[in-house]
């Protein structure tokens, strides 16, 4: 082990222990993250919302780099389709609540962490309430009701959100982040009074690597936010076109006319 390494964990021993900081290591050698880095994952609470396409790789990179608590929520079960892109599930689980296949796949991982599994569809006060126990939100969710409850949800606890989407080749991500009260939210950028029409990949399809990079570029924020490191995606659109791998960025401005984080 590097001197400098062994100085830095000697001086932080009591915190984390051996095992810790061999497992996390690789982060530690981190200037950006570092012991103190590592200690707020272990100290922090995500939520990810959709234990699916988006929400496996987010959810087993959460789980893989330390974060102490993990909610994950799904009212859905483990079928033969999902088996094609969302790899915390296996063959053995076809029939399981996604939450607690899930569940057992992150206790693999990391044994350390606290995997907290719901099995329900979150709305209205639950929702609130879950979302204000966490540091970050990621939504990995599959339709535009469930988005829009999440982000409300965000914007009245000021929870920082972390927004994902796949469908057929084309991706995208954001960062919504109503603690600094200029950027925009997920309303701004698709106001629910707009119609949109809902489209899952049930009907259309969806790339199988497609929900791999953009799941875990949402774990790439998330952990960002919550080590308070680098630029986030707040104020921006990242869209993927995967069949060309061309990403296109978008600036997002705030609408002061939105009726969920406007006025």
């Amino acid at each position: 082990m590097r001197p400098f390494l062994t100085l830095k964990l000697n001086l932080y021993f009591r915190t984390m222990n051996d095992n810790q900081l061999l497992r996390y290591s690789r982060h530690i050698l981190l200037d950006e993250i570092g012991i103190e880095g590592q200690e707020k994952f272990l100290a922090a609470h995500a939520l990810i919302i959709g234990a699916g396409g988006l929400g496996s790789p987010a959810a087993l990179y959460l789980a893989s780099a330390g974060v102490g608590t993990i909610t994950l929520v799904d009212d859905d079960v483990v079928d033969l389709t999902n088996l094609q892109r969302q790899i915390l599930h296996t063959t053995e689980r076809i029939g399981e609540a996604k939450v607690l296949s899930g569940q057992k796949a992150l206790s693999q991982i990391n044994p350390e962490i606290n995997i907290i599994a719901i099995n329900e569809r979150l709305q209205g006060d639950r929702l609130l309430e879950l979302v204000s126990q966490a540091n970050v939100v990621l939504d990995c969710s599959d339709n535009f009701s469930t988005r829009h409850a999440v982000n409300h949800a965000c914007v009245r606890t000021r929870v920082p959100l972390v927004s994902g989407a796949a469908l057929r080749f084309d991706g995208q991500i954001s960062v919504f982040d109503a603690r600094h009260g200029q950027g925009p939210c997920y309303a701004c950028l698709f106001p629910a009074q707009s119609g949109y029409a809902e489209v899952r990949c049930a009907a259309l399809g969806v790339f199988a690597p497609l929900v791999g990079i953009i799941g875990a570029m949402q774990a790439a924020e998330a952990l960002k936010l919550l080590a308070g490191i680098g630029a986030a995606l707040s104020g921006r659109l990242l869209l993927l076109d995967a069949r060309t791998m061309a990403w296109s960025s978008i600036a997002l401005a705030r609408d002061p006319q939105c009726r969920v984080c406007g006025g």
